[in-house]
């Protein structure tokens, strides 16, 4: 059978983006002005006085200094604290269409191909804007590709799920050439309010293109070597807003937002991903040291670091596991491709490298590579 592989990737940043300084600055006065109007409930131990946080605490916290965004009027608005935008409205672009859209054209050009050429157009991402028309046949219409398309999520390994899917579509022979398309619209799903996870998210969409090795006339690229998935239901990443809240007269005010139980997540999933990892490499007669590189999920820079020892037996060095949550802070699934897309171009035929993601579901997925 034939090999698959990567053969170009694409990347969009939006134009706008937040420091965490500005971020910063305006949780503080939010936080306040919140203590200041409730500071006779907060005495009576009726609720809670909002801490205050620091550029620094982020920082140290998850490796964060910035991060993009497709809408920054109103997430530094004190009486407002969410992003200022339009809903979108028929025959309107989503902004998960247009920033896909982008990410694909880069996407297709490094591999050097037109969309015509691609008949199989997957959406994967953690967050979906719209349940229906697919978000997938709206890219695939405006870029002209043919075949079908169609959306799909596993949260933070949506990306890896997606390649993975258009990897055995390829290897099945029912698409000649597939397109992933990763836009991650997250920022709005920020609890602004929050210390703890206001500054986790920010904006970006990234792309990659697959064909078989014998449709590929430079013959370069990565090759796909193997592939790993695996899920354990845990409840401890979660957002439960969706489109039957309408139907309720009451629910709480943080229903549509992210949250987590972070220790609880650095606890049990961090072994689930470096024993699936090893697992992974054993079954394919490696070790971590045979690798290159490691792009990993970019949640948070203390998991990426403690995953990266656990393999090696050691810190990382000479960038094997590079990091990019400082520039994109946690883009959800999106993290592990962004490495993967900014941290390839030294790579000589042989290298090898692994691409994996991990998060809510508990799920993990990983594609191990070799350069062409």
């Amino acid at each position: 059978m034939t090999d698959i592989l990567i053969t170009g990737t694409g990347l969009y940043t939006p134009s706008e983006s937040i420091s965490n300084e500005e971020l910063v600055a305006a949780y503080n006065t939010w936080a306040e002005q919140h203590n200041s109007d409730n500071a006779s409930a907060i005495a009576a131990g009726e609720t809670s006085a909002a801490p205050l946080s620091s550029a620094e605490f982020i920082e140290k916290a998850s490796g964060i200094k910035h991060r993009y965004t497709m809408h920054k009027q109103g997430m530094l608005d004190i009486k407002r604290m969410r992003p200022t935008f339009d809903p979108t409205r028929e025959g309107e672009e989503p902004e998960a269409v247009t920033m896909g859209l982008a990410a694909a054209r880069a996407a297709l050009a490094a591999a050097n191909l037109q969309p015509a050429d691609i008949d199989l157009l997957i959406v994967a991402c953690t967050n979906h804007q719209r349940a229906y028309p697919s978000i997938a046949v709206e890219i695939q219409h405006k870029l002209g590709c043919s075949g079908y398309a169609y959306d799909m999520g596993i949260a933070c390994s949506s990306a890896t799920f997606g390649l993975i899917s258009a990897y055995n579509a390829l290897k099945a022979g029912t698409a000649k050439r597939a397109l992933l398309v990763n836009p991650e619209f997250v920022t709005p799903q920020v609890d602004l309010t929050s210390r703890d996870s206001h500054f986790i998210f920010g904006d970006v969409a990234t792309a990659a293109v697959l064909e078989p090795e014998h449709h590929n006339d430079k013959q370069s690229g990565f090759r796909i070597l193997d592939t790993q998935q695996l899920t354990r239901f845990s409840d401890n990443i979660r957002c439960d807003g969706n489109y039957t809240d309408h139907c309720q007269d009451a629910l709480p005010d943080s229903r549509p937002y992210f949250k987590q139980e972070g220790r609880k997540v650095f606890k049990e999933l961090l072994p689930l991903v470096t024993d699936f990892i090893e697992r992974q490499l054993s079954q394919n007669q490696l070790s971590a040291s045979d690798l290159k590189r490691m792009w990993l999920h970019q949640a948070n820079i203390n998991m990426n670091l403690f995953a990266v020892k656990k393999l090696l037996g050691r810190l990382p060095e000479n960038n094997e596991a590079p990091v990019v949550l400082d520039e994109f802070a946690n883009t959800a699934s999106s993290g592990s491709i962004i490495a993967f897309h900014r941290h390839q171009n030294d790579f000589e035929a042989g290298d090898k490298g692994l691409i994996c993601s991990f998060g809510a579901g508990y799920s993990i997925g990983s594609l191990l590579v070799e350069k062409c």
